[in-house]
């Protein structure tokens, strides 16, 4: 019952465009479209939910609704880090706080009944369980650290995505050269690459005195969108095609 994607290169790089684009079509629906940070996260965890029992109850992994999956993580997690730090007023830093503490205990308690943090394979649906709390901990978790780095630290948009830019790049270092944990090394890397995606978000869609490219939520996500769903597609393509290989 393995439903994971392999840990390449392409799939860092679709991860990093479903949080970005997380991070846009969030913002699209709780402020562009005035809906509110609490309407939109009851929303956006609805679909969360629903796509996750639709995922919980395939048995292979098929990657358009792996994706999906991810997406809905990555958009309610933006709405949700936004309901906690500015409706709530708990401020970013002590958000991050909570939602570091929230995914460490995931990880212990995942750790200590599975043994294991396997990222390259579930083998059970309480295993898949404890793997989708974490993302969807680990995106939320990295929304407040965007934000953190974008408004509180004085880094601002572009600094903060330079900042987690760097933090990846020793990562990738580490896993190439060092003996540290690759199981560690990977959920690392994923909620860096969260933060990663929303300081990146904020850079496409504010405006351009406030240091942003000005594409806009709407602009933003559509170009995302597509860049996501053509990567959706070569790899369902290049799943298809290595299948009929494995036939003949």
């Amino acid at each position: 019952m393995n439903k994971l994607p392999q840990i390449t290169l392409s799939f860092w790089i679709m991860k990093i465009c479903a949080t970005t684009l997380g991070e846009t079509a969030g913002d699209l629906m709780s402020m562009t479209m005035h809906i509110g940070y609490a309407i939109s996260s009851i929303i956006l965890l609805s679909i969360f939910f629903i796509l996750f029992i639709t995922q919980l109850f395939t048995n292979k992994y098929h990657p358009t609704l792996y994706w999906a999956v991810i997406l809905a993580t990555s958009t309610a997690g933006t709405t949700m880090s936004d309901f906690m730090n500015r409706t709530l007023n708990l401020g970013y830093a002590t958000g991050s706080i909570i939602l570091l503490a929230l995914l460490i205990a995931t990880l212990i308690v995942w750790m200590y009944t599975e043994r294991s943090l396997s990222v390259t394979a579930i083998r059970t649906r309480r295993a898949e369980l404890f793997y989708w709390t974490a993302i969807l901990f680990s995106n939320t978790l990295g929304t407040a650290l965007g934000d953190f780095l974008a408004d509180d630290s004085g880094l601002g948009f572009s600094g903060g995505a330079l900042l987690i830019g760097a933090l990846l790049v020793l990562t990738v270092i580490a896993y190439k050269f060092s003996k540290i944990s690759h199981v560690f090394l990977f959920w690392l890397a994923f909620v860096l690459t969260r933060p990663f995606g929303a300081t990146f978000g904020d850079l496409l869609t504010k405006p351009i005195e406030k240091g942003g490219l000005n594409f806009g939520t709407i602009g933003s996500s559509l170009i995302l969108f597509g860049v996501l769903s053509i990567m959706i597609l070569f790899t369902v393509l290049e799943r298809n095609k290595n299948q009929k290989t494995n036939l003949m």
